[in-house]
């Protein structure tokens, strides 16, 4: 469904050497200096859910096929970007583009790598990135103000719904407050959505922390994540540093090297998952004897919908979902046990697919 996560934050953070560690590649240069990566570079990842495996090792899928979540490296802000510094517009450009931001924020202290403030403050970099969002954004309303309120002042009802919106914005935007904070019915999300707005974009902070810190954090992400916490966001700590060492290593290497560490999983499982959540999305299950196959949503979506992720003539020709719990599937041993059970439901077009079910779609060719 196309889903991407931007991941912003100022040079020599760890954002780029994140991002190879994320899609396992060397795509995106990792040096440091400011401005390495000139274009944004973009990665598909895997989308860990151990639900997939239990629900393949029941049916006797021959594949398994997990769901993905797209992740994009920008380059680094600095600044005065929404006036052009650095690299600004372009960088601004890209942001727009993306549905979530994941802001990594520097949280250790190392001489060797250069910090484009001077100083190691997590919270000061925060401020920095969200103030150069936000002047782009005031900028961004302001210029569109004059045109929307002439339209308004006619008969364009959809003027009068957007400059309603623009309207409600910009005074938090004066204040220096995200466009986030605008409060909106849920008919109103979709034209907030087409304003553009990089400040209205849910947001995960990445504490990228030294090696020693990379299961508990330290005091620089524990700052970060009071701030999340304070402002409804998301936090995670990870140590980009042995998470690019882990993605280089055989699988079965992983395991021995995470446990020398002190960890039970990939930090970026971690990433990945609460990348996924940020956006709002959930994952049901199509399972047989030739793959076991994770598909993303939307939550709230209707088993219509949810079909034509698959494929558009499955929501065209919608007829029923055959619905199993992954609870219940994984209880009863599978479809047979589930049915006799009396623990497959039929639902129509009114429902609601829920995370984890195990469904299969009856439709009309």
């Amino acid at each position: 469904m196309g889903f991407k996560c931007g991941i912003v934050g100022l040079p020599n953070v760890g954002k780029s050497t994140l991002f190879n560690a994320l899609t396992q590649t060397a795509a995106a240069q990792a040096a440091n200096y400011p401005f390495c990566t000139i274009e944004p570079n973009v990665g598909e990842v895997a989308v860990p859910d151990p639900r997939l495996d239990d629900l393949a090792g029941i049916a006797g899928s021959k594949e398994i096929i997990p769901t993905r979540l797209t992740f994009v490296d920008i380059a680094g802000l600095v600044r005065g970007a929404s006036k052009g510094e650095g690299l600004g517009n372009q960088f601004l450009a890209n942001i727009r583009e993306v549905d979530a931001i994941a802001h990594v924020v520097r949280c250790f202290e190392d001489g060797d790598v250069t910090h484009v403030e001077g100083k190691v403050d997590p919270i000061a970099d925060i401020e920095t990135i969200e103030t150069e969002l936000m002047l782009a954004d005031l900028e961004s309303l302001e210029k569109r103000l004059p045109a929307l309120e002439k339209k308004a002042k006619g008969s364009d009802k959809e003027a009068k719904e957007v400059l309603n919106l623009v309207q409600r914005a910009l005074p938090l935007l004066r204040d220096g407050k995200p466009a986030r904070l605008v409060e909106r019915k849920p008919e109103e999300e979709r034209p907030f959505a087409q304003l553009g707005l990089m400040t209205a974009k849910p947001v995960l902070y990445v504490c990228n922390v030294e090696e020693a810190s990379a299961e508990g954090g330290n005091t620089h992400s524990q700052a970060v994540f009071a701030r999340a916490a304070a402002e409804g966001a998301k936090a995670v700590v990870v140590s980009a540093k042995i998470e690019s060492e882990i993605a280089v290593l055989p699988p079965a290497e992983q395991t021995e090297y995470l446990e020398a560490v002190g960890l039970t999983e990939p930090g970026l499982n971690r990433v990945i998952r609460a990348g996924y959540e940020l956006l709002g999305l959930i994952t049901y299950f199509t399972v047989g004897p030739k793959e076991a196959r994770a598909w993303t949503i939307t939550q709230g979506t209707r088993a219509p919908a949810a079909a034509g992720v698959i494929h558009t003539d499955f929501e065209k020709g919608f007829i029923r979902a055959e619905t199993i719990a992954f609870a219940d599937y994984v209880a009863l041993k599978g479809e047979a046990g589930a049915r006799e059970a009396g623990k497959l439901r039929l639902e129509g077009k009114d429902y609601l697919v829920q995370d984890g079910d195990v469904l299969h779609f009856r439709f009309a060719n």
